[in-house]
């Protein structure tokens, strides 16, 4: 039977064969809020196709276009009630919300080009209505002005809406108001002559727009086709919202190549990303994980990891509550199979772990031989104290080299942001200093029962199955039932009925603190 091709590597192969072997690759999204875990998966499945075209030999670039001169649609549920006074206006003409940035796009365009920088993706970044100004876009904005009949009936039949008779593809930006608003008096056989378009904006000014300094934008359906001819993109990812029968990109391609008379770029659909519970990640929801805060609770690693181990024609399902444990145990399996038992993996698997690293040239076991869970446990048992932790790791049977303590530095680190925003209350704990006073409420079976555990583990090996071994065996004896027997150890060392899995736990506490405060709670200290 033959071996599964990396999705990646396939659709190389198949770019190379139809295509040819140099190409322009593209990616844009809208700077209009955070930039999330979501927008993300574009730019890593254009990256990871890029990577897989570079092992061929191919010639590539991969570019990043923000949609800069974009108007504010609403106001979102993360702006301040005044920004309804910006709707309407290009993105890049409204003031930042913070007043760190020289706008509104810079604002949330930044991170994500330094989170692309720390996600290994090397790009070319543009900002749109730099590209209009540059004058980049002159000669498509005549060709769409020059067949405006064409376009409009690429338009309806595609979309099924009617365009006024008198429709311009071209909106302006108002120099008053500064909004984008549509051509109200189009003269534009006269205008083009002049390399320009008077207009007559909703706010009553009146002025000429040229297209030298190109103040305004056209309209999606033409602006993506038109950045294909002026860029030369050749491939390009995208969402499936753009994908439907009558939608963005088969609208694009009949624009491109009957109007520009240019090769549509080859496409490569991807599906949204879920947050459980929550639905799709999208920043004018609310429902999104911007890329900084993911990069502040995993490493970069693991978030190509999440995203490229899934063909992008597939949705992912992210939990960052429990789930974020099971990724981070997945990714170290993997990383271990590749370094230790390589023969054991699959070809898939193998190119998987490869283009998960932020640099393939360099490979090299980087994440820490310990589960995440257990440096979950360790940040709070040493109250996030780095010198602590490592004592309380070494309890437990790990080995922290001086050449690991840069890693668990950094895994702590998750470790602490990932508790302070997303963990659920099950995984957050606080060793008590003192017997609390939950103690009391313990049936006298139960402090019997903690008394003789305490006197046991004076006696036994101080490792995990051995000690979540005994709780069973001993809570049998004074007629507790399982679940009875580690909510009085739990009572006992945390003041609530819940905690980390018993074993590894309380091996990871110094053994003489945990004989005492059994005793003292049986009340034989």
């Amino acid at each position: 039977m033959e071996k599964p091709v990396f999705w990646a590597d396939r659709i190389a192969e198949d770019i190379i064969k139809t295509r040819g072997n140099k190409h322009l690759i593209a990616t844009g999204i809208t700077p209009s809020g955070p930039i999330h875990l979501g927008n993300i998966r574009e730019v890593l499945t254009a990256d990871a196709v890029r990577r897989s075209l570079d092992d061929t030999g191919a010639e590539t670039e991969l570019i990043y276009i923000a949609d800069t001169a974009d108007p504010l649609r609403k106001v979102y549920p993360f702006l301040p009630k005044e920004y309804e006074k910006y709707v309407g206006m290009p993105l890049y003409r409204i003031p930042c919300p913070d007043g760190c940035c020289e706008n509104y796009a810079d604002h949330f365009l930044k991170p994500f080009l330094e989170a692309c920088e720390k996600l290994g993706v090397q790009l070319k970044a543009y900002k749109a209505h730099e590209l209009y100004r540059e004058g980049r876009f002159v000669g498509v904005i005549k060709e769409a002005l020059e067949n405006r009949k064409e376009l409009a009936e690429i338009i309806e039949s595609q979309t099924g809406r009617e365009l006024p008779e008198d429709w311009v593809p071209f909106n302006i930006e108002c120099d008053k108001c500064k909004k984008t608003t549509e051509i109200q008096i189009p003269q534009h056989k006269s205008s083009i002559k002049q390399n320009g378009l008077n207009y007559k904006c909703g706010c009553g000014n009146e002025g000429t727009s040229l297209f030298s300094d190109s103040a305004g934008k056209l309209p999606w359906r033409i602006d993506w086709p038109a950045r294909w001819k002026v860029l030369g993109v050749t491939v390009e990812p995208f969402g499936k919202d753009h994908a439907t029968a009558g939608g963005s990109y088969d609208t694009g391609s009949m624009i491109s190549e009957k109007v520009f008379n240019y090769k549509s770029p080859y496409p490569i659909l991807y599906e949204w990303i879920y947050w459980k519970g929550k639905g799709a990640m999208a920043s004018s929801t609310g429902v999104a994980i911007s890329i900084q805060d993911m990069l502040e609770i995993i490493p970069p690693e693991v978030v190509r990891f999440l995203i490229l181990r899934v063909k992008p024609e597939k949705h992912i399902d992210f939990d960052p509550e429990g789930g974020l444990l099971k990724l981070f145990e997945d990714y170290q399996q993997l990383e271990d199979k590749y370094f230790e038992s390589r023969d054991e993996l699959e070809p898939y698997e193998a190119r998987t772990y490869e283009m998960s690293q932020v640099d393939t040239k360099a490979l090299r076991a980087g994440s820490l031989k310990i589960p995440f869970l257990h440096v979950v446990i360790a940040a709070q048992i040493a109250q996030h104290n780095f010198k602590n932790a490592i004592e309380v790791l070494k309890r437990s049977g790990y080995k922290v080299d001086d050449s690991d303590e840069n890693a668990l530095k950094d895994y702590l680190k998750y470790a602490d942001n990932w508790l302070a925003a997303f963990a659920p209350d099950v995984f957050k704990f606080e060793v008590q200093d003192e017997l609390p006073k939950e103690v009391e409420n313990l049936p006298e079976e139960a402090k019997a029962f903690l008394k003789q555990l305490a006197d046991y583990f004076k006696k036994i090996s101080w490792d995990a199955e051995a000690v979540h071994n005994s709780i069973h065996e001993i809570g049998q004896n004074f007629g507790l039932s399982a679940r009875k027997s580690f909510q009085a150890v739990y009572v006992c060392l945390l003041g609530k009925k819940s905690g980390p899995r018993a074993g590894w736990f309380i091996t990871s506490l110094d053994r003489d603190f945990v004989i005492n405060r059994f005793k003292e709670a049986s009340g034989s200290s």
